[in-house]
């Protein structure tokens, strides 16, 4: 499926479904990463994390230049785990970002593209720790006797 997908395809895919992650490559960077894959996942989150931040505060100043090198970042860390919806709405606020820091135009346009981006994001992550830590999220959220 996921490799007959377009970017457009991609873009309009339920961002509430499995979907958003191509689990074909999220297991071959599992297996190529093999005991630094759970570290490595760990700094795709604290990353993606502080990328969403930074273009979220980004969009409120209107500060284009400011948008790229977190959407950049995001982009490619988000393609190495299979999250093409994330990597490619990621490439979109970049390349509009950069487009209107050459033309020094603020980059209302992608407003829309800025607000989807937390939660994608979030879903994202949600179904990486899912797949690669199962037993953490069949764990009970508080421990004692059941009153």
């Amino acid at each position: 499926m996921f490799d007959r997908l377009g970017a457009e395809d991609w873009l309009v895919l339920d961002e509430a479904s499995d979907d958003i992650v191509d689990w074909s490559v999220f297991t071959s960077v599992r297996a190529e990463l093999g005991a630094n894959f759970i570290r490595i996942l760990g700094y795709f989150r604290e990353d993606g994390e502080k990328a969403v931040a930074r273009i979220e505060e980004a969009m409120h100043r209107r500060d284009a230049a400011a948008m790229v090198l977190p959407a950049h970042t995001m982009k490619s860390e988000a393609k190495q785990f299979g999250a093409m919806p994330l990597s490619l709405l990621a490439e979109e606020i970049e390349a509009v970002a950069r487009r209107s820091v050459e033309t020094r135009l603020p980059p209302d346009e992608i407003l829309p593209q800025v607000a989807r981006l937390r939660p994608i994001y979030e879903r994202t992550i949600a179904l990486l720790d899912q797949r690669a830590n199962p037993l953490q999220t069949r764990r009970p959220a508080a421990f004692g006797r059941r009153g």
